[in-house]
C-alpha cells in the first residue's frame, strides 16, 4: 500500500469565505474559481444573499456582485462555520444595518465575547445569549480602537478589521501571537488602508470602492495536511499536491514536519491576489519526534488532529503544549485526539492545553467517535491506512462542512 499520484484540491475555506465576504466593499462583478465545495462556505454566501448581495454559482466557480448590504428579512443562518458567524458580525456593524446571526448546536457553544467586547468597545450596540449565539446587532456607529487581542485567532482579528473599516477614524491592533494574515493580505490588494508591522496593524477607514477581483482560489493546506500526513507516514509513497496555499501563516505544519526530517519539496511558487501559492512534492519519511509550544500552534492550529497521528509513528516523545485554543474548534478536540488515539493503540497523555505521544504506535482496530468534528473524522480515516484491523468512525457525514470530495480524493491516490 501507497499514496501516489498528482492532485488538486478544492478552494481554501480562510480565502474562499473571504473572497465572498470582502465583495460589498466593491462595485459590480467579482468571479472566485475553485471556491470551497464546503458546506461552510456556502453558509457564507447565503447570508450575504439575504443581506442583499447578487451571487451566481455554477459548480466552483462564483460570480458576486459588490453592492451594500441592505437589512436581512431573517436571521442569518451561520449552520456549523465560526468563520462565517464571527466575520459577518464584523462586517454588519461596520456596515450600521440590523441583522441577527445564529447557528447550529456545536457553533451556539462556540465563545463569541472575544468580538463582542472589542466591538462593543467601538460603539457597536449587540445583544446575545450570554456571549453565545444568536447575537442581534443594532445599528449603531463605530469609532476607532486600539486594542489588544488576547487570543490568538484569525477569526477575531477579521472581525475587528471588518468593522474598523466602517468605522469614523482609525483602529490600532496588537496581536498576542501573530496569526495567519488574509484578511490583511486580501483586502490590502484591493486597495484598503492596512498598515503592518509585525504584530501591530493599523486599519484606516475605507473612504473609497475597493477594486474587483477574479481569484483562482488556491488549495486548503488544512485540507492537503490530511494527503501530506498520509504520504510521509505510509511506506513508498510519492505525492504532488498542485495549487496549494502556502502563506506563510499558514504553513506552521510543513514548517513542523521539516523539522521532523519530512520530504517536502517545493516544486513551483507564484501569487493570487496577494496571496503566495505553490506545487509541492511529499515523500515517505522516517520521522523524529518534536516539541511544540505556543509560538508553534497558531500557524497548524487546524491541522493539530492529524499532526497527531503522524506524531504517533515518529520516533521518539512528541509534545504538544499551548494548543488550548483546541478546545473551542468544532470539537472539544484535545479529547477527541486522545480519546480516540487511544481507543486505536496510541500512547497518548492529555494535558490542559495539549497532549504527550510516544511513537511509534502501532494503530489497531477500534471505535472511534467523531464528535460531529470534521477534522477529526479525516484523521481517523487517514488511521485506517495504517492497520488491517477495523476501525470503526461513528459519523463521517460531518466532512461535508469542508471536505465533500475527501473519500474520492483519498480513493484516487490510495494505491492498495
Amino acid at each position: 500500500m501507497a499514496i501516489k499520484g498528482v492532485i488538486s484540491l478544492p478552494g481554501d475555506k480562510s480565502i474562499s469565505h473571504r473572497t465572498l465576504l470582502f465583495s460589498p466593499f466593491t462595485r459590480g462583478k467579482n468571479i472566485i474559481h475553485n471556491i470551497s465545495t464546503g458546506l461552510d462556505v456556502e453558509s457564507t454566501r447565503q447570508c450575504l444573499l439575504n443581506c442583499g448581495i447578487k451571487s451566481n454559482k455554477n459548480k466552483q466557480i462564483v460570480e458576486i456582485f459588490g453592492s451594500e448590504l441592505s437589512e436581512p428579512k431573517k436571521p442569518l443562518d451561520c449552520g456549523n462555520s465560526g468563520t462565517t458567524a464571527r466575520l459577518l458580525v464584523g462586517l454588519i456593524a461596520g456596515n450600521q444595518i440590523n441583522a441577527t446571526i445564529f447557528g447550529d448546536k456545536s457553533l451556539s457553544s462556540r465563545p463569541m465575547n472575544r468580538i463582542i467586547k472589542p466591538l462593543e468597545h467601538m460603539g457597536a450596540k449587540l445583544v446575545s445569549k450570554k456571549s453565545f449565539l444568536p447575537i442581534e446587532i443594532l445599528s449603531s456607529k463605530l469609532n476607532g480602537i486600539n486594542y489588544k487581542i488576547t487570543v490568538a485567532s484569525a477569526q477575531v482579528k477579521s472581525c475587528l478589521i471588518l468593522a474598523a473599516l466602517g468605522a469614523k477614524s482609525p483602529s490600532h491592533f496588537k496581536e498576542v501571537l501573530k496569526t495567519r494574515d488574509h484578511t490583511e493580505i486580501m483586502l490590502k490588494n484591493m486597495g484598503a488602508e492596512i498598515l503592518v508591522n509585525g504584530k501591530y496593524i493599523e486599519v484606516l477607514p475605507t473612504k473609497k470602492i475597493l477594486k474587483n477581483y477574479d481569484i483562482t482560489v488556491p488549495g486548503d493546506p488544512s485540507s492537503a495536511a490530511f494527503f501530506i500526513g498520509a504520504a510521509l507516514i505510509i511506506p513508498n509513497s510519492n505525492l504532488i499536491l498542485k495549487n496549494i496555499l502556502f502563506n506563510p501563516s499558514r504553513i506552521g505544519f510543513i514548517r513542523v514536519l521539516k523539522r521532523m526530517n519530512a520530504q517536502i519539496q517545493v516544486i513551483k511558487k507564484w501569487k493570487e491576489l496577494g496571496e503566495l501559492v505553490a506545487d509541492i512534492q511529499i515523500s515517505y519519511s522516517q520521522l523524529n519526534s518534536i516539541d511544540l509550544k505556543s509560538k508553534d500552534i497558531p500557524a497548524m492550529i487546524d491541522e493539530l488532529p492529524i499532526f497527531a497521528l503522524i506524531a504517533s509513528q515518529a520516533d521518539g516523545i512528541t509534545t504538544v503544549k499551548g494548543a488550548k485554543e483546541l478546545r473551542h474548534k468544532e470539537s472539544d478536540r484535545i479529547k477527541s485526539i486522545c480519546n480516540n488515539l487511544k481507543n486505536i493503540g496510541v500512547k497518548i497523555i492529555e494535558l490542559k492545553d495539549g497532549f504527550v505521544i510516544e511513537g511509534p504506535s502501532n494503530v489497531t482496530g477500534g471505535k472511534i467517535k467523531s464528535f460531529n468534528d470534521h477534522r477529526i473524522a479525516m484523521t481517523f480515516e487517514i488511521a485506517k491506512l495504517l492497520t488491517s484491523e477495523n476501525i470503526i468512525i461513528n459519523n463521517t457525514d460531518c466532512i461535508n462542512i469542508s471536505f465533500p470530495e475527501f473519500k474520492d480524493t483519498l480513493n484516487k491516490i490510495n494505491n492498495s
